[in-house]
């Protein structure tokens, strides 16, 4: 039989305590789904008060841990059972693989998906990936731009993001602690980059619970931070 040990850590936070995370959280449920896969390990920071940067910095620092680490929010159903098989081949092409992101960046860029501040779509050729959306596992389908995974991105939607731990400790990067939950993930992409790694949407079927909080206080205070770090 093919080995299945732990080759991939699924790592993510999340403010519910154990119990309610296994039975109530979209991730919980699809993790128990996934049980059959011996290849797939997790590591959950529960009843989590921390940004994500923290939680994610200390798994990618953690000896003996599973080298492909999948950095995933709570509400994110992983629809997509032969998941574990689509991040080992996609880590074979690129350095960091997302759902869902945009093949330039643009100066004053707020998220992955829009150019400006008032939320103007990006160019449909710019754009790359597909997630579907609602409370419920496969949920209705939106797809993002006209460029098909896989395709090599700038720019990648922080919901899922996989990569080679060591890859990271190699070329030095990490998650900026600043951001404790908005724009890590942009300022993520752009340390990778910067480090000379690249970055790939790659199709895997997820189902995301949230819509985002874009123009919240908390939101407005990370683009804040990340404009003052990058200038641009």
């Amino acid at each position: 039989m093919p080995d299945r040990s732990p080759l991939i850590e699924i790592v993510s936070a999340t403010r519910l305590s154990k119990a309610e995370f296994w039975d109530k959280s979209a991730l919980g449920q699809s993790l128990q789904r996934l049980g059959y896969d011996g290849r797939i390990s997790s590591h959950i920071a529960y009843a989590n008060q921390r940004g994500l940067p923290l939680v994610f910095n200390e798994r990618i620092d953690t000896p003996g841990s599973p080298d492909v680490a999948i950095f995933a929010h709570d509400d994110l159903w992983l629809d997509d059972y032969f998941v574990a098989d689509r991040v080992l081949d996609a880590l074979t092409k690129f350095d960091v693989i997302g759902v869902a992101g945009n093949r330039r960046r643009v100066s004053g860029q707020p998220s992955w998906a829009f150019r400006d501040t008032t939320f103007t779509w990006d160019a449909g050729h710019d754009l790359s990936g597909a997630v579907a959306h609602g409370r419920y596992p496969f949920g209705a389908i939106t797809l993002y731009g006209d460029a098909v995974p896989p395709a090599e991105c700038e720019l990648l939607d922080g919901v899922f993001v996989a990569v080679r731990k060591s890859t990271l400790v190699g070329k030095g990067v990490r998650f900026d602690p600043r951001f404790k939950f908005h724009f890590y993930d942009l300022d993520f992409c752009r340390t990778a980059r910067n480090a000379g790694l690249r970055l790939a949407t790659w199709p895997v079927a997820v189902t995301h619970q949230s819509l985002g909080e874009l123009g919240t206080p908390s939101w407005q205070e990370g683009y804040r931070l990340y404009i003052e770090k990058w200038g641009s």
